[in-house]
Formats: C-alpha cells, sequence, structure tokens
C-alpha cells in the first residue's frame, strides 16, 4: 500500500466535506430543506423536524475530487503502469455507479422536501432506477474484461458463469438499500460505512490493490468529515442522496477487490437493518397486527429499548470492527 497517497486520499476528503459543511448547512438552513420527521417514528425524534437534508452532497463532492486527484496522481507520480482497463472501470466506474445512486437519492429527497411530507419515489420507481444503474455498472465491467470468476477465501478463484451477474445484480441493489435503511440515527450510517472502507482500506492494501485503497481511503475519509456535522446531536441529514451513495461506494469496492463475498461480513450491520424490515413486515403480515420488534429498522428498535443514538452508533461500530476483523483474517489466511 503507497500510505502516502492513500493517506492524501483521506485527508483531502475529510477536509474537503468538512470545509463543505460550514457553507452547505446554512443554505440549506436559509432555502428551507429540512427533513420532515415520520409520524410512525419514535416521538422524541419530532425535535429533528426541519434539520437539514441532502447533506450527502458534502461527501459525494469531497470523495470524489478526492479519488480523482489522487488516483491518477499516484500513477504519474510514482511512474507506474497506467490503469489497466478493467481496474479503471472498477475505480471510475464504481464511483459513477455511486453517483448514480446518489441521484436517485437526490430526486427521492426533493420530492420529500418539496412536498413537506416523508415520502419520495415510489418503491417501483426506486428499483427500476437502481436496477438500470445496476445493469450498467456489470455490463461496463463485462466490457472492460470483467469476467464470472470471482475470489472466495479458502476456495481460491470460482466460476459461477451466469449467477455471478445475477447474484451480483440484484446483490448490489439489495445492498444500496440495506445501506440507506441504515440511515436514521444521528451518526449511525457515517460512523458504521467509515469503518467498512477502513477495513476495506486494509484488506486492499493486503491483496497490493493500491489504486482501491486511496479510493476507500477517501471514502472513509468523506464519513469521517461529514461526522462533524452529522453525529448527535446532528446538524445535518446524509438524506437518501448520501446513503444510496455510500450503498454504491460499499458495493464498488467489495466489486473493485473481486471479493465482493466479503461485503456480506463486513457489512454485517446494513444486512441486519434490512433483515429486521423484511422480518417486521413479514411477522405482521402473518399474525394480523403482531410485531416481532418494537419498530423497524432494528436501530430503532434500540431505541424503543431505551439505547442513546450515541450508544446504537458505538455498539453497531463495534459489531461491524468485529467483522472486519473477521474479514481481514479470512484474507490474510484463505489466499
Amino acid at each position: 500500500m503507497n500510505l502516502f497517497w492513500t493517506a492524501l486520499a483521506a485527508v483531502l476528503s475529510f477536509a474537503i466535506t468538512a470545509i463543505i459543511g460550514k457553507w452547505m448547512v446554512p443554505f440549506l438552513h436559509k432555502i428551507n430543506f429540512g427533513q420532515t420527521i415520520r409520524e410512525v417514528g419514535p416521538k422524541w425524534h419530532s425535535k429533528k423536524n426541519g434539520t437539514p437534508t441532502m447533506g450527502g452532497f458534502m461527501f459525494i463532492i469531497g470523495i470524489a475530487v478526492a479519488i480523482l486527484l489522487c488516483v491518477p496522481m499516484y500513477y504519474t507520480y510514482t511512474k507506474q503502469n497506467s490503469l489497466a482497463m478493467l481496474m479503471r472501470t472498477k475505480i471510475f466506474g464504481g464511483l459513477l455507479m455511486a453517483v448514480a445512486f446518489g441521484a436517485v437519492g437526490f430526486f427521492d429527497d426533493y420530492i420529500k422536501v418539496v412536498k413537506k411530507r416523508n415520502l419520495g419515489l415510489n418503491v417501483r420507481q426506486k428499483l427500476v432506477l437502481q436496477f438500470l444503474i445496476a445493469a450498467a455498472y456489470l455490463y461496463s465491467l463485462y466490457l472492460a474484461g470483467g469476467t464470472a470468476v470471482t475470489l472466495i477465501p479458502f476456495w481460491g478463484s470460482v466460476n459461477l458463469g451466469i449467477w455471478y451477474w445475477i447474484i451480483a445484480f440484484f446483490g448490489i441493489v439489495g445492498m444500496v438499500n440495506a445501506v440507506n435503511f441504515t440511515d436514521g440515527i444521528d451518526g449511525l450510517n457515517a460512523t458504521v460505512t467509515f469503518f467498512v472502507c477502513l477495513f476495506f482500506m486494509l484488506l486492499s492494501g493486503m491483496m497490493g490493490v493500491n489504486a482501491l485503497s486511496i479510493f476507500a481511503a477517501a471514502s472513509a475519509g468523506g464519513c469521517l468529515g461529514f461526522l462533524i456535522w452529522n453525529f448527535n446531536p446532528a446538524k445535518v441529514f446524509m438524506g437518501d442522496t448520501g446513503s444510496l451513495f455510500l450503498g454504491g461506494i460499499v458495493c464498488a469496492l467489495g466489486f473493485g477487490l473481486n471479493l465482493p463475498i466479503l461485503i456480506l461480513p463486513l457489512g454485517i450491520v446494513y444486512i441486519c437493518e434490512i433483515l429486521s424490515v423484511v422480518l417486521q413486515v413479514s411477522y405482521f403480515k402473518a399474525t394480523h397486527g403482531k410485531r416481532l420488534f418494537k419498530m423497524s429498522p432494528i436501530h430503532h428498535h434500540f431505541e424503543l429499548c431505551g439505547w442513546s443514538e450515541i450508544k446504537i452508533c458505538r455498539v453497531f461500530a463495534l459489531v461491524t470492527v468485529v467483522f472486519g476483523i473477521c474479514s481481514a483474517l479470512l484474507v490474510y489466511y484463505g489466499f
């Protein structure tokens, strides 16, 4: 891992994101782009009504600038061979995929703000757009020389054939929405994603994929810069603009390493969040109105159990760190 360029990407992304907040938070207040809190949520969330949303633009800009500057500069100043077509697509195509998901989130947030209700694009509209983005990204990988061969710890290279593309197609959309569900209390999504990106940076370094370590470091730096404004009590929310973008980033990192299977342990919190919603809805329908959790996604269940938002962030971050260590051990001993 080239520590200088990795560190530069992280610092640059952090600084840009944090500094933009000094302008963007007052601007969002000025134009009344405030979040409308759901009536069905925890009652104490009502005090957050009007908190500016769409703050995800802060780290989208910070992360994008850091990647677009540091990755080419790394290859220029270290006099390494230029990026191969496939890796170039994984880096810049992955970033473009994340931005596209963020654009879907922006339209969703914009509708919520304009209509002053916590509803945006309907489910069908969101899914159609998300599947189109996932398909475009996977097709770009195929055109760049990507194959159905993926790495699995202790198994090595495995050719899944057509199933690779099918699983990837649905997996990307599922994971992006799982990351979206993790956004619901101050600092949670940015904190969890910071650690996910941090471990992807470590794994990229272990595997010698320096360009991707820079990508991951920039993503981690952006999350940390955003937490200055988003940690409890939040001055701004990332909105779907930010959470869908982060979902795209997580998927781009997994596919960039050719280890999408590691998205499962590293993203264990995301998976628990979306599974809690699926289980809650299924149980509610099967039992004609009974609830499995006090509220879903599961972070709200813990809120209603008396946990503070800060405690939830700490515990969920700790879970991510534990599974991140397990992922690092899988890579270290599995290849």
